[in-house]
């Protein structure tokens, strides 16, 4: 128990280093960013490295029933579609809307991730601002020479936020881009399937 109150202890004096109005804003952007980025590293993934081919044929031939992943889930799904539908025009249509879901969780939370990474050095350097005008506004008055930082622990004081906002920002750009591109492929992977399912022929000799 003492334990916690000491880490809680320190959590306050370290929110507090650079402004609870700046800093708490920010430490919720923390938890919003890396819950998007976790949801979407959790969802993004394929299942498999096969190629499309491949996947259908075993899942079509029995070989292969287990869905492991996402564009597993997407094959099963339009094999299931295929066999109970003949017609082609009705089929792709079938298909676009079952993979509707799927290109909807491709996205989800992408907006929040791109919106967080673009507010929280904002953020922080709006914190660094009042700091600096705090700062300014204590040098004129002489006041802060009395404080054991003095102009340097100040300003330190106001770049605090601007730090805490680019280290939010930077690792959500470099995930949420890569997530992004990993995003992109599997949207191509799921037109991939559409067009195989569609084509006339045993999808066992694709």
């Amino acid at each position: 128990m003492e334990a916690i109150i000491t880490l809680f202890h320190q959590f306050s004096i370290y929110m507090n280093s650079g402004g609870a109005l700046i800093m708490y804003p920010l430490f919720i952007l923390v938890f919003a960013l890396w819950y998007g980025l976790g949801y979407r590293y959790h969802t993004i993934k394929r299942g498999t490295k096969k190629s499309i081919r491949v996947l259908i044929r075993k899942f079509a031939s029995g070989k292969r029933s287990e869905a492991r992943g996402f564009i597993d889930s997407a094959v099963v799904d339009g094999l299931n579609i295929r066999q109970a539908t003949s017609d082609t025009k009705i089929l792709r249509k079938l298909l676009d809307d079952s993979f509707y879901w799927y290109r909807r969780d491709l996205v989800k939370y992408k907006n929040l991730v791109k919106t967080v990474v673009v507010v929280a050095p904002l953020i922080g350097l709006l914190g660094t601002v009042i700091g600096m005008i705090e700062t300014f506004d204590s040098l004129a008055s002489m006041s802060l020479f009395s404080q054991s930082g003095g102009i340097a622990g100040g300003i330190s004081q106001a770049l605090f936020t601007t730090q805490l906002g680019l280290v939010v920002a930077v690792p959500g750009l470099v995930i949420g881009r890569l997530l992004d591109k990993k995003a992109f492929n599997m949207e191509l992977d799921l037109d991939q399937i559409t067009d195989i399912l569609c084509s006339e022929g045993n999808l066992n000799e694709i």
